[in-house]
């Protein structure tokens, strides 16, 4: 068994560290600490490991560790909306404000005319809904939290059931499910029809003295085909009607615009549609197809959402400062150019919208300024996707720069581009990899070329 003694001091090793990554120094020593200690246990268990193969593992690891820090990173993956990777970015005018209220004092809570205590967020729920062509809207810090919200407040009385159809038990990110949401808020599931089919009668036949409400789930990250059929929204808004109670959907991505207008993809229902066809409250996202930040959005009928405003637990899930700014310019900017949502300058849309010969122009200017030496590169015809439990369906044509290594191999060539500053993530078949211009910001093009020029 290798003698610990053999090691260096921790403050050697960890001085001899801090040069070679960007960390405090207290976080350097905390960190070689708990490996010293890990390698430790692993010594009294009879694990060999010599002195240097310890050094070695602890500097790896510590490198990793520097890696985890949020950073920026330029998505080459193809995929618009990427949960790992942040999801929807701001546009410029969004950061821009979010930059001068992040670094300041603020009117969160302040009315300036009269100068007392101001409503929170006031002026970013009427500007929702008017936007959304409905009585009323709120915010709170994401859309999981604002169905919990909206289903406790609504669950009560005694009435405690929620009817959902079968084929919209869903599973969103990190494995939360439906059936499981509403138990956290207290409801009662009940499930109505099957798997491929569900009728006006499934929902008729479940409603009871306790039915507090019918929710629909729109089926965002995944789709059902073949031999299916379910009832139209108005024809379920009016039975909700006749029994007194609210029809509530999670519409999940958020989109404020005709997508087919941008790519050759499926049209993706708008909460405006939704409210129109008789949904009393609709449940968003606003950092997908939006392009805002995280945050949930509630939008609809008046009085339910002064009842919800009133649940204790909307404190609990209230927007900061950061979000109520960068949502009210998001929003602010799509009622500017409502007649043309593309003009925005939200990248998802731009991305959405930017043609295949201005990608292929790009791909070869980055190409054009280096040797590939030990890489065959070449420029690929690609598809890219929204993503972000986002029209399962929809791929687009996109341009990539597809890497071929002949002196080493794919995972390490992606590995050292993830690693590198900044940070360039791809995706990876079984003999390349792909680098997808749909979703590299034309600014980023020139550390494309660099990142390649360095790593090939």
């Amino acid at each position: 068994m290798s003698d610990l003694s053999s090691l260096p001091a921790v403050e050697k090793l960890a001085a001899a560290l801090s040069p070679e990554v960007s960390l405090p120094r207290p976080l350097v020593n905390l960190f070689v600490r708990r490996e010293i200690q890990t390698f430790r246990e692993k010594l009294i268990a009879e694990e060999r490991h010599s002195r240097e193969e310890m050094e070695a593992s602890i500097k790896e690891s510590l490198h990793a560790f520097e890696n985890s820090r949020l950073q920026p990173v330029i998505n080459a993956t193809g995929v618009l909306i990427h949960t790992n990777l942040g999801r929807s970015p701001l546009g410029p005018r969004a950061a821009g404000a979010l930059q001068k209220i992040a670094t300041g004092y603020s009117n969160l809570e302040f009315d300036l005319p009269s100068g007392a205590r101001g409503k929170r967020a006031g002026y970013l729920e009427t500007a929702l809904a008017c936007l959304l062509e409905t009585e009323a809207a709120t915010a709170v810090n994401n859309c999981a939290a604002a169905l919990v919200l909206t289903l406790r407040t609504l669950v009560a009385d005694g009435k405690n059931e929620v009817i959902v159809s079968r084929s919209e038990l869903v599973e969103i990110g990190g494995g939360f499910r439906i059936p499981e949401i509403l138990e956290t808020s207290g409801a009662k599931l009940v499930e109505v029809g099957a798997t491929n089919k569900t009728h006006l009668y499934d929902y008729e036949k479940a409603i009871t003295a306790q039915t507090a409400l019918i929710l629909k789930v729109h089926r965002s990250n995944f789709y059902i085909g073949g031999f299916v059929g379910e009832p139209e929204i108005p024809e379920i808004a009016e039975l909700c009607k006749k029994h007194g109670f609210p029809l509530v959907e999670d519409l999940g991505s958020g989109a404020m615009m005709n997508t087919e207008d941008l790519a050759p993809i499926d049209h993706e229902p708008t909460p405006q549609e939704c409210l129109r066809r008789g949904i009393d409250l609709v449940i968003f996202s606003g950092d997908k197809l939006l392009g805002g930040p995280q945050s949930g959005i509630i939008g609809g009928r008046a009085d339910l959402i002064a009842e919800i405003k009133k649940e204790p637990f909307f404190r609990a899930v209230r927007c900061d400062k950061l979000i109520l700014t960068t949502l009210q310019e998001s929003i602010d900017q799509y009622l500017e150019v409502r007649a043309d949502p593309a003009s925005s300058d939200v990248p998802v849309l731009t991305f959405l919208g930017t043609s295949t010969k201005d990608l292929r122009d790009r791909a070869e200017k980055i190409l054009s300024g280096f040797s590939s030496g030990n890489v065959a590169v070449s420029i690929e015809d690609t598809l890219a996707r929204p993503g972000g439990g986002t029209m399962p369906r929809a791929e687009f044509p996109s341009i990539a720069l597809k890497l071929v290594p002949s002196n080493q191999s794919v995972p390490k060539l992606a590995k050292k581009l993830r690693v590198g500053s900044p940070a360039l993530v791809g995706y990876t078949t079984d003999d390349a990899l792909f680098l997808d211009l749909r979703t590299i910001f034309p600014a980023d093009d020139a550390c494309v070329a660099k990142a390649l020029a360095q790593v090939l």
